[in-house]
């Protein structure tokens, strides 16, 4: 049962700078209980090891978080060549093992930019908060399940390699919401004949918003609540297109 707190709620959009380990809802909960917000959400789910950009809603906030949740983002991350993990990230089991060491950077990018830029489609996978039934897909994996999904369409406006190794390079990916980067890796890989996964993910943008302007974690756990109020975005601006 959630805590109902006396004071009213601030109205606004709070940039957090997520740490690695929290969820996006562990994230929004301690917003809550720092500040005595009744009222809390976020524009868009970040996983546990992700780092970066989580933009919380508060108050009336909440009441827009479709139009936040639909800007475009962008991440970066490394692309892992020459393994497949069970979750197509870092946090899973090995599966299969290939040897990567014939894959140079221009066959990287040659494959990237012939099937992995512009309009795609992807299978969710099993290991994320896509519903089925009204049953999340991670609840299903957790029980050792493994059901169809549905490939959807995404964009991704561009996908550059910013520094290439074997097996890990550093990517930087434009891409509509919606957009699994740890399957884009896993699907570059698998288009490479030597499988791949994602480790290291950082959000840098979403919709006008930048991790620059975002207050780190354990910063904003020692504000007051007078200066979290501060650094709010005011919900006029950002329908206003004004950030």
């Amino acid at each position: 049962m959630k805590r109902k707190f006396e004071e009213t709620d601030p109205d606004g959009i709070l940039l957090v700078d997520k740490p690695v380990g929290m969820t996006s809802h562990d994230v929004v909960g301690a917003v809550r209980n720092m500040f005595r917000v009744n009222k809390a959400g976020h524009g868009g789910t970040l996983d546990p090891g992700a780092t970066g950009l989580l933009v919380v809603l508060l108050g009336k906030a909440t009441q827009i978080s479709d139009r936040v949740m639909g800007g475009d983002k962008i991440y970066e991350g490394v692309l892992n060549l020459g393994a497949v993990t069970s979750t197509q990230d870092a946090d899973g089991e090995v599966v299969e093992t290939h040897d990567a060491s014939g894959i140079t950077q221009e066959r990287l990018e040659s494959v990237i930019k012939a099937d992995f830029t512009g309009d795609i489609y992807q299978t969710p996978p099993m290991v994320s908060a896509v519903k089925i039934n009204g049953v999340p897909l991670y609840k299903m994996a957790r029980r050792g399940e493994t059901v169809e999904r549905r490939p959807r369409l995404v964009h991704i406006y561009s996908f550059k390699v910013l520094s290439f190794g074997i097996p890990a390079s550093a990517i930087r990916v434009k891409c509509t919401k919606g957009t699994y980067i740890r399957t884009l890796c896993h699907d570059v890989g698998a288009a490479l004949g030597c499988g791949g996964y994602l480790s290291g993910l950082r959000r840098i943008c979403s919709g006008s918003f930048n991790v620059d302007r975002a207050a780190p974690y354990a910063e904003l756990s020692r504000m007051t609540r007078e200066e979290m109020i501060r650094r709010l975005v005011p919900v006029a601006d950002f329908l206003s297109g004004r950030v």
